[in-house]
């Protein structure tokens, strides 16, 4: 059996997500100071998106762990974690995966941008409400990247790419071939 090695990837692909990265990061830690500036409160779309300055949160998601003392060494812990496994992701994927590799650095742009407020701050800021079906959440920028993100990663593992469980595209569907093709080649060889 052939001794298999981490190769890293990093190409074209890999250069435009860091400036997605970059650029999103700066677009929420911008917003997020001039959201303290300038006292930001107006109406986005009636009943729906609401801007309202001042919000601050010491938990994460839902203020989960807020009341906790323990909870923004956790969370600083974790995002730390979660950021340097998805750097890692990042770098073992083949240039190929562009989708995956934008998603991440949406993630981590998210994840970074969070992680800035908790070590500089202590909290979160948080600024736009968004009514959802059964209850309202105020978030921020970073929260948004990460929630799209993480929805295009979804997307790319469930349609898009070659490991994709219900592959649409022409890439997925020739992969999932291929596998399938070395499968019946690998049985007929144990029956010979």
């Amino acid at each position: 059996m052939a001794d298999k090695k981490l190769k890293l990837h990093f190409g074209k692909v890999s250069i435009i997500a860091l400036v997605v990265f970059a650029v999103l990061l700066a677009v929420d830690l911008i917003l997020k100071h001039f959201e303290v500036e300038d006292s930001w409160n107006f109406v986005v779309i009636k009943n729906f998106i609401w801007v309202e300055s001042g919000h601050r949160n010491t938990g994460s998601a839902f203020s989960l762990f807020a009341d906790k003392v323990w909870g923004r060494i956790f969370l600083v812990t974790l995002s730390v974690i979660l950021i340097c496994a998805l750097c890692a992701a990042f770098v073992l994927l083949p240039e190929r995966f562009v989708v995956l590799k934008i998603a991440i650095a949406m993630i981590v742009s998210g994840a970074f941008g969070n992680l800035v407020d908790r070590l500089i701050f202590g909290y979160v800021r948080d600024f736009v409400w968004v009514n959802m079906l059964f209850t309202s959440a105020c978030c921020n920028f970073a929260d948004f990247f990460i929630v799209f993100g993480t929805i295009a990663a979804i997307a790319d593992f469930l349609f898009l790419n070659e490991w994709a469980f219900i592959p649409l595209t022409r890439t997925a569907k020739e992969a999932r071939e291929r596998e399938k093709q070395r499968e019946n080649e690998e049985k007929d060889g144990q029956n010979d």
